[in-house]
């Protein structure tokens, strides 16, 4: 047997222990006064003699972290909600009964205490025990007390665990609830109505995605999960709802990376009688209540050890970047180069030759695919500072709405920060015989092996005749606008459970089944 066995089976036993001192060992609720965070900012300021003038009495219950015994007294330190709170405990004060039941305590089990509020020699804010009450046990050991939880395959796969012992991790998840909630607020507050739209459907689109695919036995249907909530979106605009927005999560079918997991949240919203240019100035808006919600109310956070200021948003034409991120000032082409189809190739070639290896680009590539592999290659990551990217090629942006002076190019764009993409939006396109001839080339790019092109989507197209007006929409990534307002360097890291392989060892359900079978087998030898 190995060591984590055997204290797994010596915490087994403890249970029954326990319950022999006349303890549940799972008790249905504790009736607590007061959290651990709330007498902290009640009581933190008050002095040992206000705190013994006031007889203050608690009933807190928290997680064990550390256990300390002295003979016929000690100390502990319970955990709720990210704070901690010290508890002395003495024989004399909790009896014979709760004395054993504090001895038989492991850090990690559950407890509740009742006692009144003082403060020690040391000056801590502590919890006199006058009453013990058993909640929960941990059968399994914490992590080594001052180093915390480091194994980042552990971390991910037991976020409970990860939560519990590193006070960062859970700073992380209620910074996101903060910036989710800020850039509801900041839509509410404008007119916007939330709404939820189906996560199957029978036809994915709005995005360039693979979906995953399910199907529904009762219909006898294949279903896909959606990798956007876009085109459902955009229905409701049809139906009169002038301004609307969902909080989303989506499912993409594609690879795992520091900024991709297959599931991920999205903030998508859309605003009638507008194009994207209304959009630019709501963007710059949103973003700055995100970060002022995760940070105090500072625009400023810092990044992979760089200062990025969410107060500004530079604004670029994807044209002007690419000179402007373009690697050699030798070989830099102008604007107006980027019109010209002949020259584009041209310029593919020339910034094959600067960089030394050549753009990935499939055979016969359109001038707007090669603009587009040009501005992902020269400019991502070289983009810091929150910048807003606008004006796209036709080929990339099949929902979009064409320039009035220049049909090659749609009124789109994106919003990096940190190296990385953070937002998109477009003017959308709402007339119905252009929608359905862009649906046209989308099904003949599949039908030429393009896992990522949209279906023909019928009800859409019917959805358009009866009139969409005038209309812009964005997604905002919330997984990716987390990672850079919380100084996080992975998408695994701002989601609480990121998709991993499973699992090939015996797990902890095993071993309850051989603490079962010892329970049974003794109770059958003693009978």
């Amino acid at each position: 047997m190995s060591l984590e066995d055997r204290l797994f089976e010596r915490r087994y036993q403890k249970i029954h222990e326990i319950e022999a001192l006349g303890f549940a060992t799972y008790p249905r609720k504790f009736d607590y006064t007061h959290t651990a965070g709330e007498i902290r900012t009640n009581y933190g300021p008050l002095s040992g003699e206000d705190l013994e003038a006031r007889a203050v009495q608690v009933r807190v219950c928290g997680r064990l972290m550390t256990v300390r015994r002295q003979g016929k007294a000690g100390f502990c330190h319970l955990q709720q909600q990210g704070e901690r709170l010290q508890v002395y405990v003495r024989k004399d004060e909790v009896g014979n009964a709760a004395f054993e039941l504090y001895k038989k305590l492991d850090a990690g089990d559950v407890i509740g205490v009742e006692g009144p509020l003082f403060r020690t020699r040391t000056g801590e804010l502590t919890v006199r025990a006058h009453r013990l009450s058993f909640l929960a046990k941990a059968l399994l050991p914490m992590p080594e007390k001052w180093h915390g939880l480091r194994d980042v395959e552990i971390r991910y796969r037991q976020r409970y665990l990860d939560l519990v012992t590193n006070d960062l991790v859970r700073e992380v998840f209620v910074k996101r609830e903060r910036i989710i909630q800020a850039l509801r607020q900041a839509l509410v507050e404008r007119g916007y109505l939330e709404v939820e739209t189906p996560m199957m459907q029978p036809i994915y689109g709005g995005a360039l995605a693979r979906p995953f695919q399910t199907h529904h036995n009762a219909l006898d249907v294949d279903l896909y999960l959606r990798i956007a909530p876009e085109l459902y979106l955009k229905r409701l605009i049809v139906g009169g709802l002038d301004r609307v927005f969902e909080i989303n999560k989506n499912f993409r079918n594609e690879g795992l990376s520091m900024r991709h997991n297959p599931e991920f949240t999205m903030l998508e919203f859309y605003q009638a009688y507008s194009d994207y240019k209304d959009l630019m100035d709501l963007s710059a808006v949103l973003l700055r209540s995100a970060a002022e919600a995760a940070n105090s109310g500072s625009p400023e956070v810092e990044f992979k050890g760089r200062k990025i200021d969410f107060s500004k948003l530079q604004r670029l034409s994807m044209k002007e970047a690419i000179v402007e991120f373009w690697p050699s000032d030798n070989t830099r082409p102008r604007p107006d180069d980027l019109n010209d189809p002949e020259r584009v190739t041209t310029l593919v070639d020339i910034y094959n030759t600067t960089i030394g290896s050549t753009l990935p680009l499939p055979a016969n590539a359109s001038p707007g695919a090669c603009i587009q592999a040009l501005f992902e290659h020269a400019c991502e990551e070289n983009m810091i500072q929150p910048t807003l990217i606008y004006d796209y090629p036709v080929e990339a942006s099949p929902l979009s709405k064409k320039k009035p002076d220049d049909p090659n190019w749609v009124e789109r764009f994106e919003i990096y920060a940190g190296g990385m993409e953070i937002a998109n939006a477009y003017s959308e396109l709402n007339d119905p015989q252009e929608q359905r001839r862009r649906f046209e080339e989308q099904v003949d790019q599949r039908a030429q092996g393009e896992h990522e092109a949209h279906e023909m989507d019928e009800d859409y197209i019917r959805a358009l005749c009866y009139g969409m007006p005038p209309t812009a929409g964005e997604g905002i990534g919330i997984d990716r606008l987390t990672m850079l307002l919380t100084d996080s360097h992975t998408i695994r890291d701002v989601v609480l459970f990121p998709l991993l392989r499973p699992e090939g060892e015996i797990g902890v359900a095993e071993r309850l089944r051989g603490m079962d079978e010892t329970t049974n087998n003794e109770e059958q030898h003693a009978d």
